[in-house]
């Protein structure tokens, strides 16, 4: 009896010790798999929301090779910069240029990046044979035949549209563009009907710039509930991401967050750039144009950024997105608006030919100090 016990006990200790040897195997394991997943956004945010970058024709077709790698290690998204706006995809009526635009969406299907289409409908960088159409009929009809017909294309292959862009003023009351002139507001509710029709499951979204102002905030809230009442399908609002070292203050990004998401959409950072330069309307008096080209205080940094710009913008960076792994569970995605500082739109705008570092990658693809510092938020557990 005593020899049957002492063998059971043997037995049980084996068994245990057995036990206990493959869940620590399975744990380090586990700790290799992750020692060994290559440290990126993607992957440092990948259990908050999507995040991705604009980009252009060079680097779709890979004659920008160090930039098709950047975007293939770093983001799980992209969104053409300029190549599906009006005035390439319809340049003339009834005409449409779908080759690049195939190549886009060819390039994120290969590289498994998740694909927004930027945009439908904006009052800017239309064709010019838009602008010239006095009949309301036909304006109406020409809207519906350029949404439908990119939007039914693409069908099923894409994750989203910016369906309407930028259609508010400051003050939150819709802009005066030639859509609103010659078809009055309900062009913005046909036109989220008419990408609804073509393509049901994509999702679809109002973008817009000064999102974070109380008074466009909330014009952008009085827009979506109008086409939540009227039955037009909408998943998201983009706020665009185009601020400053110091504006908009963190309390404005976070308030908005919360307050669109209270209409039971997704919020998605847009268009994420921060300028490191002053610009025109910082300056008392200051109009928006081309008086300060050439200005050495306008552009004060032609060379590179000093240590102590580019650790305030790490900074900012970081700051801004501890907000946005906060609220993680109300943002769907944070798109920068560009692959590295050599090739932002802040080099010409709103003044041309200046050096601007709104990135988190410099011109020659390296990774800066803001890079390091989102990444750290990454990784840092918010308590």
């Amino acid at each position: 009896m005593e020899l049957f016990f002492k063998t059971r006990l043997l037995k049980s200790f084996f068994f245990s010790t057995t036990l206990i040897l493959i869940i620590i195997g399975c744990k380090e394991q586990n700790k290799v798999a992750d020692i060994n997943i290559e440290p990126s956004l993607k992957n440092g945010f990948k259990k908050e929301f999507l995040i991705g970058s604009a980009v252009n024709d060079n680097l779709i077709l890979e004659k920008d090779s160090l930039g098709a790698q950047l975007v293939k290690r770093e983001y799980n998204s992209i969104t053409p910069e300029n190549s599906m706006k009006w005035m390439y995809m319809e340049p003339k009526k009834g005409t449409f240029n779908f080759e690049m635009a195939d190549l886009y969406v060819d390039f994120s299907s290969k590289n498994n990046l998740v694909f927004i289409g930027h945009n439908l409908v904006w009052h800017s960088q239309l064709a010019d044979w838009v602008s010239e159409i006095d009949s309301k009929k036909e304006l109406s009809e020409s809207l519906k035949n350029h949404i439908q017909t990119i939007a039914s294309r693409y069908r099923g292959k894409i994750h989203g549209w910016d369906v309407v862009n930028e259609a508010l003023n400051e003050d939150g009351t819709l802009r005066n563009s030639l859509f609103l002139e010659k078809l009055g507001p309900n062009y913005i509710m046909n036109s989220f009907k008419w990408a609804q029709e073509s393509d049901p499951n994509v999702e679809l979204y109002y973008n817009d710039y000064n999102m974070t102002n109380p008074e466009k905030r909330a014009g952008a809230i009085k827009l979506v509930q109008m086409l939540q009442e009227n039955g037009a399908k909408i998943d998201g609002i983009g706020m665009q991401g185009h601020w400053s070292l110091e504006e908009p203050s963190l309390e404005e990004i976070e308030e908005s967050i919360i307050d669109y998401s209270k209409l039971g959409i997704q919020v998605m950072i847009t268009e994420l750039d921060i300028t490191a330069l002053p610009n025109p309307w910082d300056l008392q008096g200051a109009e928006v144009n081309q008086n300060f080209e050439g200005s050495e205080f306008m552009n004060p940094y032609p060379t590179q950024l000093p240590d102590s710009i580019s650790k305030k913008l790490a900074k900012r960076y970081h700051d801004i997105f501890q907000i946005f792994k906060k609220h993680k569970d109300k943002i769907g995605r944070v798109t920068f608006w560009g692959v590295n500082d050599g090739q932002s739109w802040l080099n010409n705008w709103p003044i041309r030919n200046r050096t601007n570092y709104p990135l988190l990658f410099d011109k020659q693809y390296k990774p800066k100090a803001a890079y390091y510092s989102v990444l750290k938020v990454a990784n840092d557990s918010l308590n």
